[in-house]
């Protein structure tokens, strides 16, 4: 806080304090205005589970992982040109690092931050730092509602999370692969996939990676969608506009499509989170130490790539990293486990000086029940106390990932919503230590009618907006509804309600233009 503040609100006479009253509402007010922000920016410390003794011995395994063992960079000579030419061992597609020499070459050039911007500059996220930007789950084939259970996912219920994820104040950008359409030929759908976001959103959005000719589809497309405001005029390079996932093959392998891609995004200046996607049992060590060195060692093999193609692209260090049951071999979530691997890895990330993706609401319950949020917050708490930046995987994930449930994303961008004011820590202001109040009201009486409270009342706690707090009477007047039916109306009365942000409509006309050409240009076999 600042000293003159303390100060003046020690020297200020008695009788000037009634303004107290009128200073609490226009704070209240500055609350309200900001209450929607493009990205978090936390304001509390991060929870660190391993002392320096503990990172630098992770730090040390992994590189020995990487000069010992070495990575597979699999059909793409490319690569190991790439590779060789930087002074690795290549032999084969095997690539064996000297030590030091992968986080030397992410170090040297790739971002401690980076902005991707959005069509609307007011939904521009800043990835890095102390920032925290929530996107949806990505990837499943499969969606599920109350009303029609579970089924494969059409492109229709695509533009039906894209639009619920620009409607929720608590999601920062509109993610990627929201859910498989599978009504749609495997070689045209991410053209369906990628003007969804363009067209139904202004939040920053991320690429198709199945194919480096995708990968190239979805930069043409976003240079239509921002025209003159593509290229930076003053460095005279793309601005980064889009973000893509790259997984590794986990244990120790990048295959060619993954290599592709990224090749295709790093060099027209595209952001890229190279994740190895690890089951812990299966792909890694049981332990945790393990699992981190591992993750470690790809991540870093697959960063130095990226900046082979393109010193300087962005790059975002990812983890996901989940057990697995030992007995049926399922994965599991929101376990202990995965959780410390989190923590380890965000404090690694902040060593190594890039921004780290991890977490979501993450579970392996079939349902939108007490499990699904039991393991859901059981993720959440740990990707926001461990000091994520960019969160796959926020709202929507059920199945372990198998489906996209309605309810359930409607209940995570809830959760989702109270980390803003975890993460915003506690008000110092004038305003939040609440003198007045108490100066106000005294010994025996309540805080109800004070001037403080009349001022602040709308935003003093987080409001959620599907939790039922009445008495049993009134719930169950209304129905005597459980919080996924609270949350089915909900998400029908959104989509109801939408409105589509403006776009520009000679933009628009450009991308279906393109769209259709590319269409036109395949054979009607779906592959």
């Amino acid at each position: 806080m600042d000293e003159a503040l303390v100060q003046g609100a020690d020297s200020a006479p008695r009788g000037r304090r009634a303004g107290g009253g009128r200073e609490a509402k226009r704070a209240a007010r500055s609350a309200r205005s900001s209450q929607s922000v493009p990205y978090i920016t936390r304001r509390i410390p991060y929870y660190e589970v391993l002392d320096e003794e503990g990172l630098q011995t992770i730090e040390r395994n992994a590189d020995i992982i990487l000069e010992e063992t070495g990575i597979d960079f699999r059909d793409d000579p490319e690569a190991l040109e790439l590779f060789r030419a930087a002074g690795a061992d290549v032999k084969g597609e095997r690539v064996r690092f000297p030590s030091g020499l992968a986080r030397k070459l992410v170090q040297a050039t790739a971002p401690r931050e980076f902005t991707q911007h959005a069509r609307n500059p007011a939904r521009s996220v800043v990835i890095g730092g102390k920032n925290t930007v929530f996107a949806p789950a990505y990837g499943s084939p499969f969606v599920r509602d109350l009303d029609q259970g579970r089924r494969y996912a059409t492109i229709e219920d695509f533009r039906n999370f894209v639009k619920l994820a620009y409607m929720a104040p608590s999601m920062h950008h509109s993610g990627g692969t929201i859910c498989e359409p599978v009504d749609l030929p495997v070689n045209k759908r991410h053209f369906d996939m990628v003007y969804s976001h363009m067209k139904y959103s202004d939040k920053p959005f991320m690429g198709s990676v199945t194919h480096p000719e995708r990968a190239q589809d979805t930069v043409e497309m976003a240079k239509l969608l921002f025209g003159d405001n593509y290229l930076d005029p003053l460095t005279g390079k793309p601005r980064t506009v889009i973000i893509n996932l790259i997984n590794a093959n986990s244990p120790m392998t990048f295959d060619e499509t993954m290599l592709g891609a990224a090749k295709v995004y790093a060099r027209n200046n595209q952001a890229t989170i190279i994740t190895p996607f690890i089951l812990a049992g299966a792909m890694s060590p049981v332990t945790v130490a393990g699992t981190c060195a591992q993750t470690l060692a790809e991540a870093l093999a697959g960063m130095a790539f990226v900046q082979l193609c393109n010193p300087g692209a962005p790059v975002v260090l990812g983890s996901f990293a989940s057990s697995i049951s030992m007995q049926s071999g399922a994965p599991t979530f929101g376990t202990p486990e995965p959780a410390l691997v989190l923590y380890v890895m965000a404090a690694l990330a902040r060593r190594l000086g890039v921004p780290f993706r991890s977490g979501g609401g993450l579970c392996g319950s079939k349902i939108a029940d007490a499990q699904a949020a039991s393991e859901s917050a059981n993720t959440l708490l740990p990707t926001c106390l461990g000091g994520v930046n960019f969160v796959l995987h926020t709202a929507g994930w059920l199945e372990g990932g198998l489906s996209m449930g309605y309810e359930k994303f409607v209940m995570d961008a809830d959760q989702a919503g109270m980390m803003h004011t975890l993460l915003a820590g506690v008000d110092m202001s004038e305003n939040g230590q609440a003198m007045d109040a108490i100066r106000e009201v005294g010994p025996g009486k309540h805080f109800l009618g004070c001037a403080h409270t009349q001022a602040n009342f709308e935003n003093a706690f987080y409001r959620s907006p599907i939790t039922d707090n009445n008495s049993f009477e009134q719930w169950e007047a209304e129905g005597s509804r459980d919080l996924a039916q609270r949350a089915n109306a909900s998400f029908k009365k959104q989509l109801a309600e939408y409105e589509a942000p403006a776009l520009d409509v000679a933009a628009d006309e450009a991308i279906l233009d393109y769209v259709n050409r590319r269409k036109g240009s395949f054979a009607d076999s779906n592959v």
